[in-house]
């Protein structure tokens, strides 16, 4: 288990705002030791949810190239056939996971292939399980080409919350099922894009973790 390096700017601001705070608490309430131990209490609780959001657990896999893994940890909240405008414009089999912010935030790349789009879009900040988030929210999105020819479209997208997508990923770049393609900041959503026909793995309503959960089968 480590520290994401997206979160140690924030961590060490974070660290150096508390400590202010409780210093100059305990100069203006010299007298009121409760106050500045109650205080204090909650600084270094608001600051382990911080390392708890950014923590960085190792899950290694041995890729296959007939799976597909959770790009994300959370809980499967759409398994329907849709049309995908932004790339496709077609009808694909869209999975989405909705990652609140007590779930690990690092993305992974699902498949292993060849990265043959990347793009980023600003937008709206609406509740990531609105229908219309995938379309209308802050996102950006990828496309892998896998070894045997299907495209399959991973698209993150902020949430109320999340302010901020960071996504490490390419174009013309081949890249491994299991590594880290990106992240997104306090809490959100991913959408994998997959081929008609493919076979999927997990229920509505599941919890999932990335690296670890099958959620369907291709090629």
């Amino acid at each position: 288990m480590g520290i994401h390096k997206e979160g140690y700017n924030i961590l060490a601001v974070g660290f150096i705002i508390l400590l202010l705070l409780n210093v100059l608490a305990a100069f203006l309430w010299p007298g009121n030791t409760l106050f500045r131990w109650v205080f204090l209490f909650f600084s270094i609780v608001f600051y382990v949810f911080i390392l708890f959001f950014f923590r960085l657990p190792v899950r290694r896999l041995d890729p296959d190239p007939g799976l597909v893994y959770a790009p994300a940890d959370g809980k499967v909240v759409v398994i329907e056939e849709t049309m995908e405008m932004e790339y496709f414009k077609d009808t694909r089999l869209q999975i989405s996971i909705f990652m609140s912010p007590f779930n690990m935030h690092s993305n992974k790349y699902p498949v292993s292939g060849h990265v043959t789009h990347v793009s980023y879009h600003p937008g709206h900040y609406m509740v990531a399980w609105h229908p219309k988030s995938s379309e209308l929210n802050e996102r950006s999105s990828v496309v892998i080409e896998t070894s045997t020819g299907e495209e399959v479209l991973i698209r993150q997208i902020a949430g109320a919350v999340a302010r901020r997508i960071v996504t490490y990923a390419k174009e013309n770049q081949d890249v491994t099922q299991g590594e880290e393609l990106g992240f997104i900041k306090f809490g959100s959503r991913v959408d994998i894009f997959l081929p008609l026909g493919t076979e999927v793995e997990v229920p509505i309503l599941q919890q999932v973790k990335a690296n670890r959960s099958i959620i369907a089968k291709i090629g």
